[in-house]
């Protein structure tokens, strides 16, 4: 009797760890790159010599948030929702720059669509395939298509060399992340939104 029991048991077992591992495979190869940092125990070293005051202000702003880890909350006016664009909206006003919500006046942009939305009104929205090529402080825009449903994300240019570039973002498997972001193959990429001046 028992061994009636164990067979279907372990049958049961076997079928369960072959689900993960197709699952494990499945979401490393759907999800963008961006999404899996290459350094997010440190952040980058930039140089600043050549870089405008706000612009050192918000990869200062970046540096001290990534090694803080805050929770989205803090950024979001405690809030519990998606927080990548209020990352964006939170360090840009800390940076004296602030943004300005399309539809309240608000400093807090909560929503990538709405973050887009206000850069194409103010004219500083640079679209993907324009062949703009985003400077530090500048703004990324994406939209990814994962499975059955669709994500928006966005985050901040930290360096750009040729086409690769460094980014900060919030919201990224929770966290405040570093990583690398190919300017010419990323197709989840829609747009840049410009630092003003």
């Amino acid at each position: 009797m028992a061994e009636r029991l164990r067979r279907p048991f372990a049958a049961v077992l076997a079928a369960a760890a072959a689900l993960a591992v197709v699952v494990a495979v499945l979401v490393w190869w759907i999800l963008p790159s961006r999404l899996f940092p290459w350094d997010s125990a440190s952040f980058p070293e930039i140089d600043t010599t050549a870089l405008s005051p706000t612009q050192v202000r918000i990869v200062e702003l970046l540096e001290q948030q990534h090694e803080a880890q805050h929770p989205g909350t803090y950024y979001s006016e405690g809030v519990r929702e998606p927080w990548c664009a209020d990352f964006v909206s939170w360090i840009m006003r800390e940076a004296g720059v602030p943004l300005a919500n399309p539809h309240s006046g608000h400093w807090r942009i909560p929503g990538v669509y709405t973050l887009q939305e206000y850069y194409e009104q103010v004219g500083r929205h640079e679209p993907a395939g324009s062949g703009y090529r985003p400077a530090i402080g500048d703004v990324v825009l994406y939209h990814n298509r994962m499975g059955l449903g669709q994500r928006e994300h966005t985050n901040i240019v930290v360096a750009v060399d040729g086409d690769s570039a460094i980014t900060v973002g919030g919201n990224e498997m929770g966290r405040i992340r570093v990583h690398e972001l190919d300017l010419s193959g990323d197709d989840a990429v829609v747009g840049f939104g410009r630092l003003p001046g």
